[in-house]
C-alpha cells in the first residue's frame, strides 16, 4: 500500500493508520537469538527475505551474527532487490527455468554470490549454457523433496545423477543439497525434535550417496524456523532458511521463544452495537490466507469475526474495551503476504517512531 512517511519522533497513537510497524526491541531480540543460538556451530542462518523484502532487514541480521553472511530470495526479482541492496551472497531455493529470468540471473552473478535450486538435468544445461555466454559461474545445489510433494527429485539416485550432470557442466558450480519442510498445527518441542530430523535425514541421504561417488558436497540448506534449533543438532547440515522467525506469525505462536516484531496498527472506525468494533484494517493491507484471521495483539477478550476489503470486525466476549478512535494492533497468519501488501515499514521504539524503512522487494513476483 502507498503510505505517508511520518516524523521520527511521532507517537504510535498520533499514526494514521492502516500502517505497518516493526516492534524494533522485539526484532533485535529475535535476531540476537538467532546470533547466539549459531555462535559456536558449523550450521548457521540462511535468512528468507520472502518474509521481509527489505535488504536493510537482512543486513541488521548479518550484523548481529550467526548467519552465512547472505540471505535467500524466493524469485529471480527478489533476488535483484537484495543484491541492490548490498547483498552480495544470494541463494534462490526454487527453480529457475525461463531464457529470461536464467539471464538475470547470470547476471546477478556478476555482482554476487549465487546459487539456485535445481531438480531437472535440461535446467542444469540451461544454466550452464547461459553462464557460460555471460562469463560467470552459477551456483547450484540439489532440491530434495522430503514431504511436501512440490519441487525437487524424490529419489536419491535422481540427486546422484543430478549432481554428476552439475559436476561436469561449465559454468556451473555444484555446491550440494537443500530442502523444504513443514509442520501442521502448533507442535510442541517435543514433535519438532522427531520430525525435523525424520525429514532432513532424506537429504542428508543424498549428500552422503553423492559424497560416495566422489563430489563433494559443500552445503547442505535444510530447515525452516521451526527447526532453528534442531538443525544445529544434525551433523552434516550446514545452514538453515529461516524466515518466520523475524516478524513472527500466530501460526508460529507455538515459537514462544521469538517475539511478535511486525504487525498492522489500526483505528476503530465504528462501535455499531455492544460488544462489537470496527476497524480501518482490511485484506487490502493484511493478509487472510486459506481464511486465517488475523489475531488481536494484547487486548484479552477480543477477537477477529471477519475482515472485509477495507474493514476488519472485532467482537469481545464482553464490553467492548475499544472505543471511537482507540488503535488496536493485529498479527498476521502469513507475515510474507502482509508485508508484500506495503511500500515501507515504520519501525517503533518505545512507543514512538525510530525508523522508516523501504520494503525494496514487495511485488516481487518473477
Amino acid at each position: 500500500m502507498e503510505n505517508y512517511r511520518p516524523l521520527i519522533g511521532t507517537d504510535i497513537s498520533d499514526l494514521d493508520t492502516p500502517c505497518l510497524l516493526i516492534d524494533i526491541d522485539a526484532l533485535e531480540r529475535n535476531y540476537q537469538l538467532i546470533a547466539d543460538t549459531y555462535r559456536d556451530t558449523d550450521c548457521k542462518m540462511r535468512a528468507h527475505i520472502k518474509n521481509l523484502k527489505s535488504p536493510m532487514l537482512a543486513h541488521m541480521q548479518i550484523r548481529v551474527g550467526g548467519t552465512v553472511g547472505g540471505v535467500c530470495a524466493a524469485k529471480v526479482s527478489e533476488a535483484e532487490a537484495m543484491v541492490e541492496g548490498g547483498i552480495d551472497d544470494v541463494l534462490i531455493p526454487n527453480q529457475v527455468v525461463s531464457p529470461d529470468k536464467i539471464a538475470r540471473l547470470c547476471n546477478l552473478a556478476k555482482r554476487a554470490k549465487m546459487m539456485v535450486a535445481a531438480d531437472n538435468s535440461d535446467n542444469l544445461q540451461a544454466i550452464s549454457d547461459a553462464a557460460s555466454k555471460m562469463d560467470v559461474s552459477i551456483g547450484v545445489v540439489i532440491e530434495v523433496d522430503t514431504q511436501m510433494e512440490r519441487a525437487g527429485i524424490r529419489a536419491t539416485e535422481q540427486g546422484v545423477a543430478l549432481a554428476k550432470v552439475a559436476d561436469s557442466l561449465p559454468g556451473v558450480d555444484f555446491r550440494g543439497v537443500m530442502s523444504h519442510q513443514t509442520l501442521a498445527g502448533q507442535p510442541d518441542r517435543e514433535t519438532r525434535f522427531i520430525e525435523g530430523p525424520r525429514f532432513i535425514q532424506k537429504t542428508l541421504d543424498v549428500k552422503d550417496a553423492i559424497e560416495a561417488e566422489g563430489i563433494a558436497v559443500e552445503v547442505v540448506s535444510a530447515g525452516e524456523s521451526w527447526t532453528y534449533d534442531i538443525c544445529p543438532t544434525i551433523p552434516g547440515v550446514t545452514e538453515v532458511e529461516g524466515g518466520t522467525y523475524a516478524l513472527m506469525s500466530h501460526a508460529y505462536a507455538y515459537m514462544d521463544e521469538f517475539e511478535y516484531a511486525g504487525m498492522i496498527l489500526g483505528t476503530v472506525t465504528s462501535t455499531p452495537r455492544p460488544g462489537v468494533a470496527v476497524g480501518d484494517t482490511g485484506s487490502r493491507c493484511l493478509a487472510s490466507p486459506s481464511g486465517v484471521l488475523p489475531e488481536v495483539l494484547g487486548i484479552d477478550g477480543v477477537r477477529v469475526d471477519s475482515l472485509g476489503a477495507n474493514h476488519i470486525v472485532l467482537k469481545s466476549e464482553g464490553d467492548m474495551p475499544l472505543q471511537l478512535g482507540d488503535k488496536f494492533q493485529l498479527i498476521s497468519g502469513q507475515q510474507d503476504i502482509m508485508v508484500n501488501r506495503w511500500d515501507q515499514f515504520i519501525g517503533v521504539r518505545n512507543g514512538k517512531v525510530e525508523a522508516i524503512w523501504d520494503i525494496t522487494a514487495r511485488g516481487c513476483h518473477n
